[in-house]
C-alpha cells in the first residue's frame, strides 16, 4: 500500500483517508451498486466493535467519519485532533480489515440503499443529471448509477460482495493518505502497524477499463415537476490531461461562476432560471462539459438556444483577455482556499498519487494555471464546444415539440 503524507504544523487537526482505486465503472451489469454497498458495509461492525460501538468511539474523540464512493474510487476517512491520531489510525484499520458483512446486517442494508436509490427519483437535479451520464455514455461503466439498480440490490449476496472486494480491495491498488499535524517517524510506525500487513498482489483491476465515448441526442422525459430541468453535454478531457487549466478557464467563464456567462445573460439579464451552472467531470481515461439549468415548461427551447449560442461563441472566438485574466484570478482563488483544510489537503495527496503518481504542489498548480495561453484557449476551444455531438437530456413537464429541432 503505498502511504503518502503531507504535514501541516499549523493545525491542530489531522484527517487520514483510505482511497481504493475501484468505483462504480469496475463493476460487471450485474453487479451493479457492488462497490457503494460495500463502502456501507464497512461500517456495520468488525470483530470487535458493533455498529453502534464504531459511532460512539468517533463521536467520543470529537471527530468524524465517513466515506464515500465515486466512479472511479471508494474512499473511508477520519478526521480528530492532533492527539487522537493512534486511535483513529487503529479505528480505520479495523473497519477497513476486519468488516463483518453479517448477513442479518446486508439485508438491513439493502433496505437503507434502495431508500437512497428512491432518496436521487424524488430529486430532479440528481436525478436528471443521472439519466444524462446514462444518455451520453451509454453502455459504457461510466454511465451507470453510482448506487446499482434496483433488481442488483435485491438480488446481491454476502458471496458476491466477499469476492468484489478481494478482487478490488488490493494493497496495489490503495493509498493511505494522512494530511495535517503529526510527527512524521511516530506516523510511520503507525501506519506499518494498522496498515502494512496486506499481502502483495498483481494489479489487474486497470486492464479492465476501456475509454469512454461520448454521444450525442436528446432524450426527454416526462415528469410531474413544476419546472424542467435540463443537462446540455460536450466532449471534456481526462483529468491529467495537458489541456485541463484550459478547459477550467473556460468552463469559468461558460457557467462556472455567477459572474459567468450563462449565469449573467440566463438568469440575471433575462430572469429564466434560478439555477444554471456548467461543470466539469474529469476521469482517467476520458471526460464531460455538463452545463445544468432548470426552468418553466414554456422557456425550455429559449433556455438551450441561449446555452447552445454560448458555446457556439467560445467554439468559435474563444474568450477574450479581461475574461481569461478574471478567470485565472478566480481559479487561483478557489484553488487556495480550498486547501485550507487538512480534509481537503488528504483529498488531494491521494488524487496526486491516484493520477498522476506523484504529489502536484500548490506552486506547481498556480504556475500551470499562469501559462494557459489565450492561444491554448482558442485551439481548446475550438476541439470541445462544438454543437457536433452536443447531448441534451430534459426531465419534467415538457411540452409536447419541446427541442424539436435538435432532434
Amino acid at each position: 500500500m503505498r502511504v503518502v503524507t503531507e504535514r501541516i504544523p499549523t493545525l491542530k487537526s489531522v484527517t487520514v483517508g483510505v482511497w481504493v482505486n475501484t468505483g462504480s465503472r469496475d463493476e460487471q451489469p450485474a453487479q451493479a451498486g457492488y462497490a457503494h454497498f460495500i463502502e456501507h458495509m464497512l461500517f456495520k461492525g468488525t470483530r470487535t466493535r458493533s455498529s453502534a460501538e464504531i459511532s460512539r468511539e468517533i463521536d467520543a474523540l470529537g471527530g468524524e467519519m465517513n466515506a464515500f464512493t465515486s466512479r472511479e474510487t471508494t474512499t473511508y476517512y477520519v478526521k480528530v485532533l492532533d492527539q487522537q491520531l493512534p486511535h483513529a489510525l487503529e479505528l480505520l484499520s479495523d473497519l477497513f480489515h476486519h468488516s463483518r458483512f453479517a448477513p442479518r446486517d446486508i439485508e438491513k442494508e439493502k433496505q437503507v440503499v434502495l431508500e437512497e436509490i428512491r432518496m436521487v427519483q424524488d430529486d430532479p437535479e440528481d436525478l436528471v443529471q443521472e439519466l444524462h451520464m446514462g444518455q451520453v455514455l451509454r453502455r459504457h461503466p461510466l454511465g451507470r448509477p453510482i448506487l446499482g439498480r434496483e433488481q442488483t440490490i435485491r438480488g446481491l449476496r454476502r458471496q458476491d460482495l466477499l469476492d468484489y472486494r478481494e478482487t478490488y480491495y488490493q494493497p496495489s491498488q490503495t493509498v493511505l493518505s494522512i494530511a495535517g499535524n503529526f510527527q512524521q517517524d511516530e506516523l510511520e510506525g503507525l501506519a506499518a502497524k494498522y496498515f502494512g500487513k496486506g499481502r502483495a498482489t498483481p494489479a489487474t483491476q486497470a486492464n479492465g477499463r476501456r475509454p469512454p465515448d461520448v454521444h450525442g441526442g436528446v432524450v426527454l422525459r416526462k415528469k410531474k415537476f413544476e419546472q424542467v430541468h435540463l443537462c446540455l453535454g460536450l466532449k471534456g478531457v481526462p483529468a491529467g490531461d495537458q489541456d485541463r487549466y484550459a478547459l477550467y478557464a473556460l468552463n469559468s467563464v461558460l457557467g462556472g461562476s455567477v459572474s459567468s456567462r450563462l449565469f449573467q445573460e440566463v438568469r440575471e439579464k433575462r430572469g429564466l432560471v434560478y439555477s444554471i451552472y456548467s461543470y466539469l467531470a474529469g476521469y482517467s481515461d476520458g471526460g464531460m462539459i455538463t452545463i445544468y439549468a432548470a426552468t418553466r415548461p414554456s422557456e425550455v427551447d429559449r433556455v438551450v438556444d441561449l446555452v447552445c449560442r454560448e458555446i457556439r461563441r467560445i467554439g468559435s472566438k474563444g474568450i477574450g483577455g479581461k475574461e481569461l485574466a478574471r478567470a485565472k484570478t478566480q481559479m487561483k482563488g478557489s484553488l487556495m482556499l480550498s486547501l485550507e483544510s487538512s480534509h481537503s489537503r488528504m483529498s488531494k495527496l491521494a488524487k496526486d498519487e491516484l493520477v498522476y503518481g506523484k504529489h502536484m504542489s500548490l506552486n506547481d498548480m498556480l504556475a500551470s494555471i499562469d501559462r494557459v495561453s489565450e492561444a491554448q484557449i482558442r485551439h481548446v476551444g475550438r476541439q470541445l464546444f462544438t454543437l457536433d455531438s452536443l447531448a441534451i437530456t430534459g426531465l419534467g413537464p415538457l411540452a409536447p415539440r419541446t427541442l424539436q429541432s435538435y432532434k
